[in-house]
């Protein structure tokens, strides 16, 4: 598998890559190819967590942490209006980092399933 070909994953950074990298260095071809397919499927794009916190202050506030598995501020921002909205303001800043944590997860998660396949 070509290692370039995550660069067409939307969003990706440096981080993000050389992270995967390094997850991809025991693999063979065919664990590797099983990676991406199942890390694809997974992966939150930043800017989708970015426009899904936006709609925060108009629509539904903490939907971005339903969509990165905080389920319980998730609910919490539910009820509060995002932490009267001051949590929403932070997760417009931090909302990198917020995708970087669940993405990670989910690399590690998508590596430990395609480390099964032979």
């Amino acid at each position: 598998m070509d290692p370039n070909s995550f660069w067409t994953l939307p969003g990706i950074e440096q981080q993000e890559f050389q992270f995967l990298q390094n997850l991809l260095a025991g693999m063979n071809d065919y664990q590797q190819q099983q990676f991406y397919s199942i890390y694809q499927s997974r992966r939150k794009d930043p800017q989708t967590i970015l426009l899904v916190t936006l709609l925060g202050f108009i629509v539904v506030a903490g939907v971005q942490r339903f969509m990165v598995n905080q389920i319980g501020m998730g609910i919490l921002y539910l009820f509060t209006g995002g932490l009267c909205l001051v949590g929403t303001i932070v997760d417009l800043v931090t909302y990198r980092k917020l995708c970087w944590e669940y993405n990670r997860k989910m690399a590690v998660d998508s590596a430990s399933i395609a480390q099964t396949f032979q």
